[in-house]
């Protein structure tokens, strides 16, 4: 690695909020458990404990918090008016819709909150995130501001990081983060994979017929630009509109990658072979892509036990496991592809599954719930915030997590002014624990 560079594993905080509201059209497990009960408390705890079994193999990792919901200023600015409860009351009105989209926990997700270029890949020898805009989803649209609170919160050393604004340009420039971006590197060097589903601000002859193609090329070529990365390392395959169809709405969904290894399903990319030659031929010979077939892994299974958003991390040793959802497991074709893969005498020895039911009925496995940030000793050490976890901080997180979080919630529930009040108390208390400042909205404005 370079210069002491580790990936490290930023995972986000499953909020108090969490719930099935089905707000995501596209996304097959999002649709399916609309309106179940939700268990904020559970689901906070499988992420951490999917945070602990990651420390103890050795790889950095490091937190985000979740996202302040209901976000009643959002709500304000549609123009509802009074106290917290009347607010939430006026806005739960006819069918409740507008509370459901403020109340999103999906800032959980933070493969979706920016894309980042490490600072030997970067130009000017910074490492670079770049917000996601999230437009195409109205409840996600409403992320970007904290996050970029957040994130130039922790990463706030201007002489090694630059963390970028949103994407301006509406729906020309829609993005949706790390979820479309992929890192591998080798003896010849970084190679960045910076896919997109259609062209720009027109619906594409060739695109998906049944579900919308989320990132645009232009914003991905945007992305590339802002990071500073080589033009001659960046490359920019197309997802297929086939496993968009499917319900592959992220890259990450049917393909992961780290270092020399891709895994893929030949439903992630159009022009697979084409693109596997050619990182082939840039990362060096040590490179390897294990595809899967329809014939041996239909998508449609993958898309429901999300193999390939598995997280691929590379352990002290050299070696690299999969920290994988617990429903790949359960399925056969799933099971198989990691014995091919395990098997094929690559860096890839071992799968590790993590039971995290209440994020995968919400649509989001394992690389979902993080956000991957190559950093050198010197940058880790510039963070800002005490983010990087260990042990004692896990403990003390989980000790949070049981008081604050309730065990379940309702849809009608999200009308409550009083877990708006629950969850600022437990964020104004995380703020302190984690040492990152007064980032939300209500610690800024007294609200």
């Amino acid at each position: 690695m370079h210069d002491g560079l580790l990936e490290v594993q930023f995972d986000g905080l499953v909020g108090p909020s969490h719930n099935y509201a089905g707000l995501s059209p596209g996304n097959l497990a999002s649709d399916r458990h609309r309106g179940v009960v939700s268990r904020p408390r559970a689901a906070a705890l499988q992420g951490l404990q999917k945070m602990r079994l990651v420390h103890g193999l050795g790889v950095p990792q490091a937190v985000l918090p979740p996202h302040e919901r209901p976000l009643l200023s959002a709500l304000h600015r549609w123009g509802f008016r009074g106290d917290d409860a009347q607010i939430l009351a006026d806005a739960w009105g006819h069918d409740g819709h507008l509370v459901r989209v403020a109340s999103s926990a999906s800032a959980m997700w933070t493969a979706n909150a920016a894309t980042v270029a490490p600072s030997c890949d970067a130009a000017d020898g910074r490492v670079h995130l770049v917000v996601a805009n999230l437009l195409t989803m109205p409840h996600r649209a409403l992320e970007p501001e904290a996050t970029l609170r957040v994130l130039r919160a922790i990463f706030r050393d201007p002489a090694h990081f630059a963390v970028h604004d949103p994407l301006p340009g509406g729906y020309l420039m829609t993005d949706e983060g790390a979820a479309n971006h992929t890192r591998l590197f080798g003896s010849g060097g970084a190679v960045h994979l910076f896919a997109w589903g259609r062209r720009g601000s027109t619906a594409d002859v060739d695109g998906p017929r049944t579900h919308v193609a989320r990132q645009t090329e232009l914003a991905s070529r945007a992305i590339a630009r802002l990071l500073r990365v080589d033009a001659a390392r960046a490359l920019f395959p197309r997802q297929h509109p086939a496993g968009i169809d499917v319900g592959g709405f992220h890259t990450d969904v049917l393909a992961v990658g780290t270092g020399s290894v891709l895994l893929l399903h030949e439903q992630a990319f159009v022009a697979h072979e084409a693109l596997v030659a050619e990182l082939g031929k840039l990362v060096g010979p040590e490179f390897s892509a294990i595809l899967a077939r329809e014939s041996e892994l239909p998508a449609s299974e993958a898309v429901e036990c999300y193999p390939f958003n598995s997280q691929l991390l590379q352990l002290p040793d050299g070696s690299m496991t999969l920290i994988a959802p617990a429903e790949s497991r359960e399925s056969g074709a799933c099971r198989r592809y990691f014995e091919r893969v395990t098997g094929s005498g690559g860096p890839v020895r071992s799968v590790h599954y993590v039971d995290l039911r209440q994020s995968m009925q919400n649509g989001g496995g394992p690389a979902c719930l993080r956000l991957r940030v190559p950093l050198t000793a010197t940058e880790r050490a510039s963070l800002n915030a005490r983010v990087l976890v260990d042990a004692p901080l896990l403990d003390r997180l989980e000790t949070w997590v049981s008081r604050h979080y309730r065990e379940r919630i309702e849809p009608e529930d999200l009308r409550d002014p009083a877990l708006h009040r629950e969850s600022m108390a437990a964020l104004d208390e995380l703020t302190g624990i984690l040492n990152l400042g007064s980032v939300y909205e209500f610690q800024r404005t007294g609200g």
